[in-house]
C-alpha cells in the first residue's frame, strides 16, 4: 500500500506530526506485545511518526505496561526512536502511595523518570498532563515542567481532557514565567460529541494549541454499527443502548456515508482532519488490518453540502460560546 500520509505543526511549535496519531491504549489488554509491536513497525512503514501513550495504560497499577511493550519496540533499534515523536501522559495513579497521582512537582518528576525507564528513552517529545489538576497552583506545576525541559527530558507540553478556562490559565501562567506553555490539547471529540466547541476549540485557537481528539469515532458508535449488527456481530449491552438511543441519527448517518460509498470511521476522521484546529485524530487499532483500513480517510474530501448534512444529523452546540447560546 502507498503511504497517503500528510503533516501537520504540533500546535504552534515547529514541530511536524502526522495527520493521524497512533494510540496504544489496547496494547497489552487487547493487543499482545508481538502483535503490538508489528502494528508499530506498520505505522511507520505507512508515515505515521506520531505515537501516543500514557503511564496507566495497561491498567496494572504501577505496571505502566503498554509503555513497557513501546519502550520494548524502541529497544530493537533501527533508528525507531529517532523516527517517532513519543508522547505519553501523566496525572493518574500509578502506585497506592498519596503522592503517587496529581501535577504536584514531586509527582511529575517521578512520573517522568519512571516514563523514560519503561520507554527506554532519554526523553520525551510531548508529555501530557492526563487531567486538569485543581488542587496544584501552576507556578508549581510550570517550575517542575521547565525544570525538565532545562534537563533535556521532556521536549514540549500537553495536556489532556482541560477546559476551555484551564487551557487559558495554563498559557498565560507559562506567558507569566516567559514558559513556551502547552502546544496541544487532547480532548474527547467526534461528531456525536462536540461540547469542545463552545469553549476548548476556541481556547486552542487563540493560544495556538492543536487539538488531538480521542475517541474519534465515539467508542464506535460512528463505526457502522447497525451495519455490523446486519452482519450478526453482537455488540455490548452499553453499546446496545446507546444504538437505541441514537438509533434514528444512526440510520441517517450510515445511509449518508453508504451513499458516498465510503466507509462511516472514514467519514468519521475526514470530517475531524476538515476542521483547521484538528491536528490529528488519535486512532487505536488493536490489528494492522484496523490500522490500514483507516488511511482512507485522508483522501476523503467533504463538501459544503455534505458538513451540512452531517451537522443536519449529528447538531453540534451551536457555535463557539457565548453565540452558541446567546448573542
Amino acid at each position: 500500500m502507498t503511504s497517503t500520509m500528510t503533516y501537520a505543526q504540533l500546535g504552534r511549535a515547529g514541530l511536524r506530526v502526522s495527520r493521524l496519531c497512533l494510540g496504544t491504549m489496547n496494547f497489552g489488554p487487547s493487543t499482545t506485545p508481538i502483535d503490538s509491536h508489528k502494528i508499530l513497525d506498520r505505522a511507520l512503514d505507512l508515515g505515521i511518526n506520531f505515537i501516543d501513550t500514557a503511564d496507566e495504560y495497561g491498567w496494572k497499577l504501577g505496571e505502566g505496561w503498554t509503555e513497557c511493550i513501546v519502550g520494548d519496540w524502541i529497544a530493537q533499534g533501527k533508528k525507531r526512536r529517532e523516527s517517532i515523536v513519543l508522547a505519553t501522559k501523566m496525572h493518574n495513579p500509578t502506585g497506592y502511595g498519596t503522592n503517587d497521582r496529581g501535577c504536584s512537582a514531586y509527582h511529575i518528576r517521578s512520573a517522568c523518570e519512571a516514563s523514560l525507564k519503561r520507554l527506554k528513552t532519554d526523553h520525551i517529545d510531548l508529555y501530557q498532563f492526563h487531567h486538569i489538576d485543581r488542587l496544584t497552583p501552576w507556578d508549581e506545576v510550570w517550575q517542575a515542567m521547565d525544570q525538565l525541559v532545562r534537563e533535556g527530558k521532556i521536549l514540549y507540553v500537553g495536556s489532556s481532557n482541560f477546559a476551555g478556562w484551564h487551557i487559558a490559565t495554563a498559557c498565560q501562567e507559562a506567558r507569566s514565567r516567559h514558559s513556551f506553555g502547552l502546544v496541544s490539547e487532547q480532548s474527547k471529540y467526534s461528531l456525536s460529541c462536540r461540547t469542545v466547541e463552545l469553549e476548548v476549540l476556541p481556547s486552542c485557537r487563540h493560544y495556538g494549541v492543536g487539538v488531538i481528539p480521542w475517541s474519534p469515532l465515539d467508542g464506535g458508535l460512528l463505526g457502522g454499527v447497525l451495519e455490523k449488527q446486519n452482519g450478526k456481530r453482537r455488540a455490548s449491552v452499553e453499546m446496545q443502548a446507546r444504538i437505541e438511543k441514537f438509533r434514528p441519527q444512526l440510520e441517517r448517518w450510515e445511509e449518508l456515508c453508504r451513499n458516498l460509498h465510503e466507509a462511516p470511521a472514514d467519514v468519521a476522521l475526514a470530517w475531524l482532519l476538515n476542521n483547521p484546529a484538528v491536528i490529528s485524530p488519535i486512532i487505536g487499532p488493536r490489528t494492522i488490518e484496523q490500522l490500514e483500513q483507516v488511511l482512507n480517510a485522508l483522501t476523503i474530501k467533504l463538501n459544503a453540502e455534505t458538513l451540512k448534512s452531517l451537522d443536519e444529523i449529528w447538531p453540534g452546540p451551536g457555535g463557539q460560546a457565548p453565540e452558541a447560546y446567546a448573542w
